[in-house]
């Protein structure tokens, strides 16, 4: 009995080892490229949370984020999943239309999104609620990104006057 309990502590710790470890290696890519998406946001019209409700239309979105992408440049970018699949599903940030809608096929990509789509399986509040809260709780920022984390929260990254904050919030 004690050897079970044991083991299932190791695999709860290494889950959320994993998980911070993930984590990490997503923020020191996304930090970046912050100096030009600080440059960028200016010539967003739609918010984080409005893209999200946009993006959700095809299924449960399981991270967002404002970014510079070396190939497509400035752009909103969704994971959505859909059933057994993931697709990176990206938002006009002047219309709030689904621009593209693409199926992951990147190794790296596949597996953040298995574990985003973990943390945010049963989830009561909605990464579009959870970034709209962020938002209200901090007078002047914006939400540039939002990833679920594996104790229940999602990390929202917001910005104001070039610099960023980042804030937790409760998703059940």
């Amino acid at each position: 009995m004690m050897k079970k309990v044991v083991l299932g502590l190791m695999a709860i710790g290494l889950l959320a080892f994993t998980m911070s470890v993930a984590q990490a290696d997503s923020d020191y890519e996304y930090t970046k490229q912050m100096k030009d998406l600080v440059k960028m946001m200016p010539n967003a019209r739609v918010t984080l949370a409005d893209g999200i409700k946009t993006a959700s239309a095809g299924g449960k979105v399981i991270s967002a984020q404002y970014e510079v992408d070396e190939d497509n440049g400035f752009q909103l970018s969704t994971f959505v999943s859909k059933g057994s699949e993931v697709h990176e599903v990206i938002v006009d940030f002047e219309k709030n239309t689904v621009k593209s809608d693409e199926k992951l096929t990147d190794p790296d990509d596949i597996k953040d999104a298995a574990k985003q789509a973990a943390a945010v399986a049963n989830a009561k509040v909605t990464l579009d609620q959870a970034v709209a809260e962020a938002v209200k709780a901090n007078p002047g920022f914006e939400a540039i990104r939002v990833v679920p984390k594996a104790a229940g929260t999602a990390q929202v990254t917001l910005l104001k006057d070039g610099k960023t904050k980042k804030v937790d919030e409760k998703l059940d």
